[in-house]
């Protein structure tokens, strides 16, 4: 997705007028209730991301598809102080559990 295209989204669904690197819509209803969602990314706030984290562009979108997944798992960062604490660590559960899988 384009810079343009998740700025639209942003604005749209959560009513802030800028890009953003990542956005998640729940899906799950009571007819469908394992459904989690769709996870949108915009690649070039990615890319630029990941040269200023001085890492791959594979890493960052690796990073925001399990921001993602994880606010479509309940979780939010926005809520507290305490509840962005408790997404960081299982945003590097997750990664690190993802890494020690791909390098078996």
């Amino acid at each position: 997705m384009t810079d343009p295209e998740i700025h639209n989204l942003n604005r749209q669904y959560r009513g802030k007028d800028k890009p953003t690197d990542v956005l998640s819509f729940p899906l799950a209803d009571a007819l469908q209730p394992s459904l989690l969602g769709d996870v949108v990314i915009s690649v070039a706030t990615a890319a630029r991301q990941a040269q200023r984290r001085g890492h791959s562009l594979r890493e960052e979108l690796q990073t925001l598809l399990i921001h993602g997944i994880l606010h479509l798992l309940g979780y939010d960062h926005e809520t507290s102080r305490s509840e962005a604490i408790r997404m960081h660590r299982k945003e590097r559960e997750v990664r690190a559990r993802l890494t020690n899988l791909l390098t078996e």
